[in-house]
């Protein structure tokens, strides 16, 4: 973070910092390697400077991204559904999003359930059940 007697860093970091878009987990990562950070960031929003996706839906995969059960971030799910919704996005769209996010769970079943069914299959057989 920088203190009063440092320089002030220009860039994606600061504007993201501007626009309520930065999250404070990150701000060690910036202390310790501000370049690395600065670059990462600016990668990471080249989905909105591009123009190449329409803005409602580069809101709409970010909602699914920090909705989905690998990630599970709750400030940006709101940020994101926030912008979603200036920019015109519908309730509908949003809801389809967060069940089409639901889906990225389903692998815990997917691994979990045949695991169960052969340790349930194994201990019937030690224990003759």
């Amino acid at each position: 973070m920088n203190t009063d007697s440092e320089p002030t860093r220009a860039g994606i970091v600061n504007q993201m910092r501007a626009r309520g878009a930065w999250n404070p987990l990150w701000d060690k990562l910036d202390e310790w390697d501000p370049a690395w950070t600065e670059q990462f960031m600016a990668t990471a929003m080249q989905p909105w400077q591009s123009g190449v996706l329409d803005p409602k839906v580069i809101e709409l995969l970010c909602i699914a991204v920090d909705a989905s059960a690998t990630h599970m971030y709750a400030p940006g799910v709101r940020r994101h559904i926030r912008a979603a919704l200036e920019l015109g996005v519908t309730r509908a769209e949003i809801l389809e999003v967060l069940k089409l996010a639901t889906l990225v769970g389903i692998h815990a079943c997917n691994i979990g359930v045949p695991i169960l069914a052969e340790e349930l299959a194994a201990r019937e057989q030690r224990t003759g059940d």
